[in-house]
């Protein structure tokens, strides 16, 4: 081994706010998928205990794409699935292993945390489409307006990430169960409520981008970016 050289550990490639950022978008997509086996009240409406914490995740991935861009989100996105997967998978195993005798809540267990072949994947795939989409729409539309009103973009990419989310996962989960009505009913009702929510936490959104692009020195526009929402590893076609 040659004495002469110095091993010089490499600086990290993503900040730690970057990281909190990552952190919330990923705990608010599975908290919200465990949770919304609860349906709930609220104003008249019969709603998935997950919508007071998944749009959390679309004002995460927000930020993603306003300050480091839609590459960076992408990576996020991609990663929120393999860990939603990742939680998925453990559940099954800690489900099929046998309990100990004396243990008597294998029934709960199943019907809290079980899933259904058909409503995991409506779920996956409303996922992904409607992040993508939210993240397209957002960077998109920071280049056509110049970075001005950012309002708009939050807005306009949550009624197009939520409503298309919204829809592929009641359409999958629940097509054919329901009258067609009742199914449009549900569609619309989660899709409202969701984009009310992030709208109502625009004021939170201008003061974190403001922080982040302060603290990052960043406002990444993506004139050169792939869209592409399968390349993961580089940033320009």
């Amino acid at each position: 081994m040659n004495e002469g050289l110095q091993y010089r550990p490499k600086a990290p490639r993503y900040s730690l706010w970057f990281m909190v950022v990552v952190a919330v978008f990923i705990t608010s997509l599975m908290s919200a998928n465990i949770i919304s086996v609860k349906l709930v009240g609220f104003l008249g409406l019969v709603l998935p205990a997950g919508v007071i914490i998944f749009p959390v995740s679309y004002i995460a991935g927000d930020l993603l794409t306003e300050v480091y861009g839609y590459s960076q989100a992408r990576k996020v996105i991609w990663l929120g699935f393999f860990c939603n997967l990742l939680m998925v998978m453990a559940i099954y195993l800690g489900q099929i292993i046998p309990p100990v005798p004396f243990w008597d809540g294998q029934t709960a267990y199943e019907r809290i945390l079980g899933y259904a072949p058909r409503l995991l994947g409506a779920s996956f795939a409303a996922y992904l489409v409607g992040e993508f989409l939210n993240a397209y729409v957002m960077a998109k539309m920071k280049i056509a307006t110049r970075g001005r009103w950012l309002w708009t973009r939050t807005i306009t990419s949550t009624l197009v990430g939520q409503g298309v989310d919204s829809f592929v996962f009641i359409t999958l989960a629940f097509a054919g169960t329901m009258s067609t009505g009742v199914l449009l009913y549900a569609v619309v009702t989660q899709w409202l409520f969701k984009s009310a929510y992030e709208a109502a936490a625009t004021p939170i959104t201008y003061r974190a981008v403001g922080f982040l692009k302060g603290r990052e020195g960043l406002d990444v526009y993506d004139h050169h970016t792939s869209f592409n929402p399968i390349l993961i590893g580089r940033r320009t076609p």
